[in-house]
């Protein structure tokens, strides 16, 4: 074996490690290594294509955060929606702040800031569910869930982290409980938000 054919070999073993354990897709600004909030809000998630993930998501998002004790105070997208049935100016602010980021891909840094004061957060967690459904994958019968998520700076509306992945559960007679699959999926995701 030459040095070239084992160098080749040693960069494609290289390359396949590297793959392994990570999220399907990930992306991280620079300005992430001096991004450290001490409060966070979860937005209620987007569950439009699944909302029998409503809940579920919602209250598992705020718990795995909690759980790694990396913010003095985490409020939960179940919190918030209840916050933006009785208080018309938050409810705008975050109407306005996702309209404007789903129709025209923009972060409005006045929303944002005004929702970051209004919550009393420094950064903003969006999460998406791209996938809650039972199905089947080459032959095997899975319980599958997606998410997308997106950390944002609330003073500046600058997205810190930015991540999508998905976890399946295969089974054969009894399916698995899907908010299960989601905890396990919220968990990996979360420890490689930038904190």
């Amino acid at each position: 074996m030459t040095n070239g054919t084992r160098a080749g070999i040693a960069a494609i073993l290289l390359m396949w490690l590297m793959g392994c354990g990570g999220l399907r897709y990930s992306q991280v600004a620079p300005e992430a290594k001096d991004f450290h909030p001490q409060r966070i809000a979860v937005l209620p998630a987007d569950t439009t294509a699944f909302p029998e993930a409503k809940g579920s998501i919602d209250r598992m998002f705020a718990e795995v955060l909690a759980d790694r004790q990396w913010f003095a105070r985490v409020t939960g997208g179940e919190e918030i929606g209840r916050r933006m049935a009785n208080e018309a100016e938050l409810r705008q602010a975050i109407t306005e702040y996702l309209a404007k980021l789903r129709n025209v891909s923009y972060s409005d840094a006045s929303l944002s800031a005004r929702i970051g004061s209004l919550t009393g957060s420094d950064a903003l967690v969006l999460v998406r569910v791209d996938y809650w459904n039972y199905t089947t994958e080459d032959d095997t019968k899975v319980g599958k869930v997606g998410l997308s998520v997106t950390l944002i700076e609330a003073a500046t509306g600058k997205t810190i982290w930015r991540a999508g992945h998905n976890r399946a559960s295969d089974y054969v007679l009894i399916k698995p409980d899907l908010p299960d699959v989601a905890r396990s999926l919220i968990r990996e995701m979360v420890r490689h938000m930038p904190h």
